[in-house]
């Protein structure tokens, strides 16, 4: 099997020659721009660049030498973009490391060392404290309350950090002829490389209110003024199918897996009940689903942190096909339940190594038995694509990185 076909197979429930591998194809199964920088370092890799693709949490983007290091399977369709010198520029982090962000990102450095992003009216929108890693939302355009109306929602989307500072492809998203330029960017990427091809469309719900509101006053919302929050979801849901109809549209049959983002659940559950998912995001979430399977090839990938056991038999049925990225810590998300229930409907993404307590302060052979003692429980009979819980931080060392991905290789069903 080539990378591309061993992922569909895995997608599709067969049996593949080796476990798929992923590192990078999402924001949330990538590596931080410090823990690649000291991962290039330890290997004596002094080429390429390290480049801040994913500007809020750090990110860098996985360059081919990396890539082909690790085995990996799956890439990111926007890494086609912002691909000269030109378009990157060096900055020195408060940790001291050098990196690279995108030329149109240009944010203000105080006095105190931190740096800021302001909307175009002057709005402290977005910051990374000096001693932070990643940026942190500052404003939330409805703190105050929902509006009559959403004939400004754009406005006010433009005003949320996740939106504002966008991965490629979106930071693209207002180039002339752009949904024709993704499509032949796309098509090229597809010809010259034989890996999967991931896009991240967001397409958030819960994430989009708490965003918009704030968290703590929207899952209050959600008990207190429903009626409130089904108003602003079919606004966004209505927005989403329209982003959809444009994605499906430009690469439905090039891309092969499309990413949704939604953080459902804490350590102990859900962030709401079982109940009320079903009543309030469930139905919203299967229209954006049967959208994609009714218009495109794409497989419905959904990342959720958390406890989300509970949900899984909801999302299987909205019509969510893959699960990022199998929070194995949290209550009731051990792998052999996990498996046992749900390994015939749902193929998991990630789940490969805890990054709370052992990719990050583990021995490599810690690492190594911890990673296939997981794939042990994931990996056969397919529905299963090999990643860390989430994104590697920057306190990891590039010892237990190496030690993780040789694991991998080294598994035999």
């Amino acid at each position: 099997m080539n990378s591309r076909e061993r992922i569909i197979a895995s997608i599709n429930h067969k049996q593949v020659d080796v476990v798929p591998i992923d590192l990078g194809s999402t924001t949330s199964s990538g590596i931080s721009a410090i823990a690649y920088n000291n991962l290039k370092q330890y290997l004596g890799i002094n080429k390429g660049y390290t480049r801040v693709y994913d500007i809020v949490q750090q990110l860098a983007q996985p360059e081919d030498e990396i890539l082909d290091m690790f085995n990996v399977d799956v890439i990111d369709v926007g890494r086609v973009y912002n691909t000269e010198e030109k378009d990157w520029y060096d900055i020195t982090l408060p940790s001291g490391h050098i990196v690279q962000f995108p030329t149109w990102f240009k944010p203000v450095r105080d006095e105190e060392g931190n740096l800021n992003v302001y909307s175009e009216d002057g709005i402290l929108i977005s910051r990374m404290k000096k001693d932070a890693f990643y940026f942190h939302q500052e404003y939330y355009p409805y703190l105050n309350g929902y509006p009559e109306n959403y004939d400004n929602i754009t406005e006010a989307m433009n005003k949320v950090q996740w939106f504002k500072i966008a991965v490629s492809p979106w930071d693209h998203l207002n180039d002339t002829n752009f949904w024709e330029d993704l499509r032949e960017k796309a098509l090229n990427l597809r010809e010259n490389s034989d890996r999967a091809l991931v896009i991240s469309s967001g397409c958030s719900l819960l994430e989009s209110g708490n965003y918009l509101r704030r968290m703590d006053n929207f899952l209050m919302d959600i008990y207190t003024c429903p009626e409130e929050v089904e108003r602003l979801l079919d606004v966004l849901v209505e927005q989403h199918l329209a982003l959809l109809e444009k994605v499906c549209k430009a690469v439905g049959d090039v891309v092969d897996i499309i990413r949704f983002s939604d953080d459902l659940g804490m350590d102990q559950g859900p962030l709401m009940s079982p109940e009320v998912f079903r009543k309030i995001f469930k139905p919203r979430l299967a229209l954006l689903c049967d959208y994609v399977k009714k218009h495109s090839n794409m497989h419905t990938f959904i990342h959720s942190c958390g406890s989300i056991y509970k949900l899984l038999p909801d999302l299987i049925e909205a019509g969510i096909e893959i699960i990022n990225p199998v929070q194995t810590t949290a209550k009731d998300m051990e792998p052999y339940r996990l498996k046992k229930e749900f390994g015939n409907d749902i193929t998991f993404w990630g789940g490969g190594c805890n990054t709370r307590s052992i990719l990050n302060r583990a021995t490599p052979k810690e690492v190594k038995d911890y990673v296939k003692r997981q794939l042990e429980v994931f990996a056969p009979g397919g529905g299963y694509i090999f990643n860390q819980e989430h994104n590697i931080l920057p306190d990891v060392p590039p010892e237990n990185i190496i030690a993780m991905f040789e694991a991998v290789r080294e598994f035999s069903f």
